[in-house]
């Protein structure tokens, strides 16, 4: 699995479309809770593609690109997770590369794509 890059080359846009990977996120950004659960919302259909995968919102019929195989990863299992920090960890993202991926969290459940879990 591969990490974002914080460099894009040509041709490469990022782990989630529409997201910038050259300016790392800060460590916490405001709105998302590493520590809450968190899950794949239930109006939202993952389908696997060989680049990563794609999700599919029914409610909003938005669109989003997950170009990076570990981002597909952690969203697919939030829900075996007592909170996305729990799987970051589960997937091995160093504390280097968390900014990065808290990020694509985030921009995430800014788009209503993963939500808050129910306790």
């Amino acid at each position: 699995m591969s990490a974002p890059t914080s460099n894009p080359t040509s041709g490469d846009r990022s782990a989630v479309a529409g997201v910038r990977f050259d300016t790392p996120a800060p460590d916490a950004p405001a709105g998302f809770d590493t520590f809450a659960a968190w899950e794949l919302n239930p109006k939202v259909a993952l389908r696997p593609e060989p680049f990563g995968a794609l999700l599919y919102h029914f409610g909003t019929r938005k669109l989003s690109f997950l170009k990076n195989l570990t981002v597909v990863g952690i969203v697919s299992s939030l829900v075996d997770h007592d909170s996305a920090e729990a799987a970051l960890l589960a997937a091995g993202v160093t504390p280097a590369q968390r900014p990065l991926y808290v990020q694509a969290l985030t921009a995430l459940a800014d788009s209503a794509m993963i939500t808050p879990r129910a306790a």
